[in-house]
């Protein structure tokens, strides 16, 4: 059964509250709370100098009122002694200007010095606390990459990226061959001549930009293995984590998460809409609900990142949040809805981000279950209600395979290194895709390229630019619809358009040659039956005959047996009519939602979630079925679950 939690910091309050801040935890409904992860000053305030008292008395107050642990490493706030020790660990911004002391990750994952370090503290922390039985499972560090931090341009990440090519290329000439130096006379003679991509005059070669993202992914793969063989050493037992962000692409989730138990994500569903692309319609229409598909494309993002698919939210928006353009308050009802659709979607835990809201500095704007005069803040109310639920609705099993969602971290570096269009965004286009499957009522799971798909009746690949052999193998020996997206084939792996064109070895598949690309500015549109194609258009040369085409004549979407390909950007009347098309054929079942109602399936359960500000009647979704929580006629911010014979 999910459970519910909190993050808490001890060291921000008054020692004399702790005992009734985790009585009042268990009472609201809570049983896991997150500690640790900023408190290094705290732990170590003069290097070498450990001072684990307040801790060891922190930890026995949580525990001893029933709470179980998860204990975070503190690398994330190096303080200002160990940062003054060595000036030259902080990362370097794409201007060449040092992220200087004075807020939070204020480090690069290429300093071996700050390695060593954080190796120091780590092994520290898991000798005092790795057999203690309150602590059930460790967050590695908080957050990687927040506030831009992942690509650094430094001394440390340059001698890195040298090493690093020089054991992936073996030899300068096969460097240069691969990036195509012989352009613009970019040749090196060694790798020691090869600089990071920064401060160019013009755009840095696109190969070279790729192989820089790589790297700095991989910097951080390793630098989370560091700190998880440490722990899983002095901890047995425990559970290895590591909390995700929204919408970020900045490295390979799925290479990091391959270390960890459980892949954990912070959900900030207002904070998001604001934030990104969501047109002013969107925004207004959600302001105080987020995106019907914020949260949802994340639980399944998530749960595709670790192995067994284990996953959690270590920290939900639980009212309003700081650090957004506008950050207004959730609609009554939301902290729950939120709450109940990460238990639909299959979480572990929810915890809510923070226990109370802090009086002073960066977050003191961020609302917690509690004001900063300890009285409990709406979101609050709403945890202690979704408890109940949860407890009322059980344990409930899992849910078969249904669709599944391609989704590379390596296309997003690409795009972005190339996009060729301003408008073309990788996210953008996956988002889109997972919205309209949503839309019909499907199940998704979002894997990784590499993941087995046999026991899946349908899969959609929005875009990948780099196709491996080994997939088109494996797609060629399903028996499902699948549908790949624009530019999917376009690049070989060293950033090249391929010899026989997109898309390239999926050509074996369906016989079709992508001949031209067009970006197309806003306003500029090619027009379809019942759709616009905007953003995006292509070309293509084949003997099929189209199955959908735009005025012009051009065909936008081509078959081959149960393989698609779609030469545009996606138009939302379009792909919502073609996912239908492919889940008939697939034999899965789709229902006709209204705009702002979003279902899920786990287990023997349904879930309807209300995103809209009117009511909402799904008496024609029940299916004979008996509710069990919430009522057919569903209010704003509501949640009705069902179970179906």
């Amino acid at each position: 059964m999910m459970k519910l939690g909190c993050c808490y910091y001890p060291e921000h309050w008054p020692e004399d509250i702790w005992a009734e801040d985790a009585k009042r935890m268990v009472e609201m409904g809570l049983s896991q709370v997150r500690i640790g992860e900023f408190a290094w000053s705290r732990l170590e305030p003069t290097a070498g100098q450990y001072e684990w008292e307040w801790l060891d008395r922190a930890i026995k107050t949580l525990g001893d009122a029933g709470l179980e642990i998860i204990l975070g490493t503190p690398t994330a706030t190096p303080p200002k002694w160990l940062v003054d020790s060595m000036p030259d660990m902080v990362a370097v911004d794409e201007q060449g200007r040092p992220r200087k002391f004075g807020s939070r990750r204020h480090y690069c994952f290429s300093h071996q010095g700050y390695r060593e370090q954080c190796a120091r503290i780590v092994e520290a922390m898991a000798q005092r606390y790795g057999e203690n039985p309150a602590i059930v499972a460790w967050q590695t560090d908080n957050e990687y990459g927040c506030h831009d931090t992942i690509v650094s341009y430094s001394e440390a990440a340059k001698m890195g990226f040298r090493r690093w090519l020089s054991d992936k290329y073996d030899h300068v000439d096969a460097l240069n061959s691969a990036w195509g130096n012989v352009f613009w006379s970019m040749e090196y003679r060694s790798f020691d001549e090869v600089e990071p991509p920064n401060l160019t005059v013009t755009e840095p070669n696109p190969a070279h930009v790729l192989d820089y993202r790589r790297f700095a992914s991989d910097e951080v793969v390793t630098f989370n293995k560091l700190q998880v063989d440490i722990l899983r050493a002095r901890s047995p037992g425990r559970d290895m984590i590591h909390n995700y962000m929204g919408f970020f692409t900045e490295f390979d989730h799925h290479d990091v998460g391959r270390d960890l138990d459980v892949a954990s994500w912070d959900s900030y569903p207002l904070g998001f809409l604001e934030q990104f692309w969501f047109s002013d319609e969107e925004k207004l229409r959600y302001t105080r609900q987020g995106h019907p598909d914020i949260a949802a494309f994340h639980h399944d993002l998530y749960r595709g990142c670790c192995a067994g698919g284990r996953w959690s939210v270590m920290e939900q928006q639980p009212g309003p949040v700081n650090w957004a353009r506008y950050n207004p308050a959730p609609l009554d009802g939301m902290v729950r809805l939120w709450t109940l659709e990460a238990m639909a979607h299959g979480a572990e835990l929810v915890s809510y981000f923070r226990w109370r809201q802090a009086p002073f500095a960066q977050e003191q704007m961020h609302a917690g279950l509690l004001r900063p005069d300890s009285a409990v803040a709406p979101g609050g109310h709403e945890a202690a209600l979704a408890a109940a639920d949860i407890e009322k609705l059980g344990q409930i099993g899992e849910t078969a395979k249904s669709v599944a969602l391609l989704f590379s971290y390596e296309a997003a570096w690409l795009f972005e290194a190339q996009p060729q269009g301003q408008s073309f965004r990788y996210l953008e286009l996956v988002f889109e895709m997972y919205s309209a499957l949503r839309q019909l009522g499907l199940n998704v799971d979002i894997v990784a390229p590499d993941v087995a798909l046999d026991d899946y009746k349908m899969v959609v690949v929005p875009s990948l630019p780099i196709l491996s052999p080994s997939l088109v193998e494996r797609i060629a020996k399903l028996d499902v619809p699948v549908l790949f997206g624009p530019r999917t084939g376009s690049k070989t792996a060293d950033f090249a358009i391929p010899a026989d064109l997109a898309p390239g070895p999926l050509q074996q598949l369906i016989p079709l040659k992508v001949a031209r690309v067009e970006s197309l500015r806003p306003g500029m549109t090619e027009k379809g039956s019942d759709y616009e194609v905007t953003r995006w258009i292509e070309t293509v040369e084949t003997g099929l005959s189209a199955d959908e085409m735009v005025d012009d004549g051009r065909g936008i979407i081509f078959s081959s047996g149960p393989v698609g390909y779609l030469a545009s950007w996606p138009p939302a009347p379009l792909i919502k009519r073609v996912f239908a098309a492919m889940a008939k054929e697939a034999e899965i079942a789709t229902l006709d939602l209204p705009r702002d109602l979003r279902v899920r399936q786990l287990g023997h359960v349904h879930f309807a979630f209300n995103y809209g500000t009117g009511d909402c009647d799904i008496t024609d979704h029940l299916q004979g079925g008996e509710l069990i929580l919430g009522e057919a006629l569903i209010k704003p911010a509501g949640v009705a679950a069902w179970t179906v014979a």
